[in-house]
């Protein structure tokens, strides 16, 4: 077995073209983006039930009476109101189903 110190390591290195480090910086920095992705779809995907109670309430009773009580003055100025948005949740559920049919669930 050949013993190689680590001078000639570093000389062995000098010798590779510099593209081939940065080839080698690519490939490395896509995988882990894919995996990182591959991650974030799976973690979506599971999400789904929870935006279909979004949808869910958003077409319910209770949502047009939370409305109304807020249109109303009954809930306090610093209360966030996305979810009772008509806009922000049917842009939402709509951009939802963009996604979904791009990953395919």
């Amino acid at each position: 077995m050949k013993s190689t110190s680590s001078y000639d390591e570093l000389e062995q290195m000098q010798n590779v073209p510099q593209h081939i480090f940065e080839m080698e910086s690519i490939l490395e920095k896509a995988t882990q983006m894919m995996e990182d992705l591959e991650e974030k779809i799976e973690e979506y995907k599971a999400f789904q039930s929870e935006i279909r109670k979004l949808e869910a309430y958003y077409t319910s009773p209770q949502w047009k009476a939370d409305y109304a009580a807020d249109e109303a003055g009954q809930y306090p100025d610093q209360l966030k109101r996305g979810v009772l948005s008509e806009d922000g949740i049917w842009n939402l559920l709509e951009r939802n189903n963009e996604l979904v049919g791009k990953i395919g669930v």
